[in-house]
């Protein structure tokens, strides 16, 4: 699975007023794919007229309205614990008055105190992988997490193996604008590495 990536076009908006923003390269792109691949096919395209319009960035491709930052409430809830293991879900609620729907992935940055990054590998699984999932107003989607609190390699085995993270970033699919949320499940050891789900109907 891929490390974080870069993604120049994304803002991370921080919960504390004035503080710093992390980089573009600290956020993992929130994506509808599980990986991302180009290719390139010769050939002569359609005339303009007949060629499909793509979706603008406030719909998906059947029309309906994606979920943004503006509508979602976010919050981490823990479901099991044990061997080192730590099993979540970031689960997403929406305020609006309209169903929207999320496809895919969400991006995820841990941030301490001050709103500064915590170290955040985000690894994608695809246990579920992408699949639409409208969310009705005052309803939830979820995704899957899982991470470790056994430090590994460098990471000191007394006290903790991370810095502490108290807030989240989460950035819905195909979207740049994030959801804060409250993280209070402690350190992410493995270099800050959180195995995360596409989003299912919560």
């Amino acid at each position: 699975m891929r490390r974080l990536v870069a993604y120049g076009a994304l803002t991370v908006a921080l919960t504390a007023c004035g503080s710093p923003q992390p980089t573009a390269d600290q956020v993992m792109a929130p994506s509808s794919e599980t990986e991302t691949a180009s290719t390139t096919t010769a050939g002569t395209a359609p005339p303009a007229s007949e060629q499909p319009v793509p979706p603008t960035q406030a719909t998906t491709a059947a029309g309906s309205t994606r979920c943004t930052a503006a509508v979602l409430a976010g919050s981490v809830q823990t479901t099991d614990a044990g061997a080192g293991n730590r099993y979540g879900k970031l689960v997403v609620t929406n305020n609006g008055s309209a169903p929207c729907t999320l496809n895919g992935y969400s991006g995820l940055q841990l941030l301490d105190a001050a709103g500064n990054p915590v170290p955040t590998n985000l690894q994608r699984k695809p246990d579920p992988g992408p699949s639409p999932v409208t969310v009705a107003p005052g309803t939830a989607a979820a995704a899957n997490l899982h991470w470790t609190v056994v430090p590994t390699g460098d990471e000191p085995v007394e006290g903790p193996c991370q810095p502490e993270a108290t807030s989240a970033a989460a950035i819905p699919p195909d979207e740049t604008q994030p959801v804060s949320l409250a993280w209070n499940l402690g350190p992410v050891c493995g270099g800050g590495k959180i195995e995360i789900s596409a989003f299912y109907a919560g």
